[in-house]
C-alpha cells in the first residue's frame, strides 16, 4: 500500500541531452491554451513556445505578456506559413475545429498534439490516426487527468492489488454551477461538439478505459436540467467492461452536493477520494510550474487524501488516509517531447481517443434511445 510517509515526486526530469529546445506553435489562446498548454509547454525544458494564433486582440496582448518572445499571428493558415520553423502544433481551439486543424498541421508535416475530444467522432479520430501514421508523424491527445494525483494513486494502489479483484468503480466529476455561462461548449449546435458529456465525459471515460480496459455494454441517462441551457448538463454512463468491472461515471453542472471523486470498491477493500486534484485551480489563478518544477506542484494537502478500508465510512474515520501523490501535468508535454526525440511512446495514441469516443457515441445513443449499447 502507498504509505502517507512516501517521498513526493521530484516532477518531470530536466533534459540532459543538451539538444535546443522543439518549437511550438499553438492554436488558440482561450481557457484551453492560455490556462492549460501554453503554461505547460513553457514549463518543458525540452519545448518553446514559439507562435500562438489568436484573433483577439485582447488575448494577443496577454500571450505576448505572459510568454515574452512569442510571435503572435491571427489564423491558423498565418501559424501553418511557419511551418519550417516549428516541430509540434499544438491544437487548442474549440472542438468543431480540432479535426480539421490537425489534418491540416499534418499534411504540413507537423506532428500534432490535440485538445480532447480528438473528434467528434470514433471514426473521424481513427482517421486522423490513418493520417498521422502514413506520414510518419506523432498525433497525442492531452487527456491531462491522466496525470491528476488522486489518479496516479489509484493506479499505484490498483497495481499493488491493494483492494483484491475490483467489482465497481465509480467517478464522479461534478460542479454547481446552476446558471449556464454560453459559450461553444454550451450550445446545443451538433457541430460545435459542445455539452458536458463530450467534455467532462472525455476525462471519466477515458479513465475508466485506462484502469480497467476495454467496455462491452453502455447505459447512459443524459439530461438538460438548467434553464436556458442547451446542452447536456446532468449525464450518468453506466460501463461494464469487458473483464467484468463495472463503472459508474457521472458528470454534472447541477449537482448542489458533490460526491466522492472516486469510489472504488475490492472484493478485499474499498478507497474513496473527495475533490478534485488542485493543478487546474493552481493555474487558473496563474500559478506555474517551472523547469523541474518543484516539490509543491500538484501536492494536496493531507485533509484531502483518500482512504481505503472496508466496513467503515471514511466520512467518520473509517479505514486509513493514504497519502495523494503529486499530480504532474507537466509530464504530459515531458512524455510528448520524448516521443518527438524518439526516447519514449506516445503518452496518449489516438487509437486511446477512439476508443473513449467509441463509449461517448454509445452512452449519446443509450440516453436518445433509452436502450443498453452493445460495443
Amino acid at each position: 500500500m502507498i504509505s502517507p510517509a512516501s517521498p513526493a515526486s521530484p516532477g518531470s526530469p530536466v533534459s540532459a541531452s543538451g539538444a535546443p529546445p522543439l518549437r511550438v506553435g499553438l492554436v488558440g489562446y482561450g481557457l484551453a491554451g492560455s490556462v492549460f498548454h501554453a503554461p505547460l509547454i513553457a514549463a518543458s525544458p525540452d519545448l518553446v513556445l514559439d507562435t500562438v494564433t489568436t484573433g483577439n486582440p485582447e488575448r494577443a496582448d496577454r500571450a505576448r505578456a505572459e510568454h515574452p518572445g512569442v510571435h503572435v499571428v491571427d489564423s491558423p493558415d498565418a501559424l501553418l506559413d511557419r511551418a519550417g520553423r516549428l516541430d509540434l502544433v499544438v491544437v487548442a481551439s474549440p472542438n468543431k475545429s480540432h479535426v480539421p486543424l490537425a489534418t491540416a498541421a499534418l499534411e504540413a508535416g507537423l506532428p500534432v498534439v490535440v485538445d480532447k475530444p480528438l473528434a467528434a467522432t470514433a471514426a473521424e479520430a481513427r482517421a486522423l490516426g490513418d493520417l498521422a501514421d502514413r506520414r510518419g508523424l506523432l498525433l497525442s491527445v492531452f487527456q491531462n487527468r491522466r496525470w491528476d494525483g488522486d489518479f496516479l494513486t489509484l493506479r499505484a494502489l490498483l497495481a499493488e492489488g491493494a483492494l483484491g479483484e475490483v467489482q465497481r468503480f465509480e467517478s464522479r466529476f461534478e460542479r454547481w454551477r446552476p446558471q449556464p455561462k454560453g459559450g461553444w461548449r454550451e450550445s446545443g449546435d451538433p457541430a460545435e461538439v459542445g455539452g458536458l458529456l463530450y467534455d467532462l465525459g472525455s476525462h471519466v471515460v477515458d479513465q475508466a478505459l485506462v484502469l480497467f480496459g476495454p467496455v462491452v455494454r453502455v447505459y447512459a441517462e443524459s439530461d438538460v436540467r438548467r434553464p436556458g441551457a442547451e446542452a447536456d448538463d446532468d449525464t450518468f454512463l453506466a460501463l461494464t467492461h469487458a473483464g467484468g468491472v463495472r463503472s459508474h461515471l457521472w458528470v454534472s453542472a447541477t449537482t448542489a452536493q458533490l460526491g466522492p471523486r472516486f469510489r472504488v470498491l475490492g472484493q478485499e477493500s474499498g478507497f474513496v477520494t473527495y475533490g478534485l486534484d488542485p493543478q487546474e485551480a493552481a493555474l487558473r489563478e496563474g500559478l506555474r510550474p517551472g523547469p523541474g518544477h518543484d516539490r509543491t506542484w500538484g501536492v494536496e494537502p493531507e485533509g484531502r487524501w483518500g482512504r481505503i478500508g472496508s466496513g467503515e465510512s471514511p466520512l467518520t474515520g473509517g479505514g486509513t488516509a493514504v497519502r495523494t501523490l503529486p499530480g504532474d501535468y507537466p509530464a504530459f508535454y515531458a512524455a510528448v517531447a520524448a516521443a518527438l526525440r524518439g526516447t519514449g511512446p506516445n503518452p496518449v495514441p489516438a487509437s486511446e481517443a477512439a476508443a473513449a469516443l467509441d463509449v461517448l457515441e454509445a452512452a449519446r445513443k443509450s440516453a436518445r434511445e433509452g436502450v443498453t449499447v452493445t460495443l
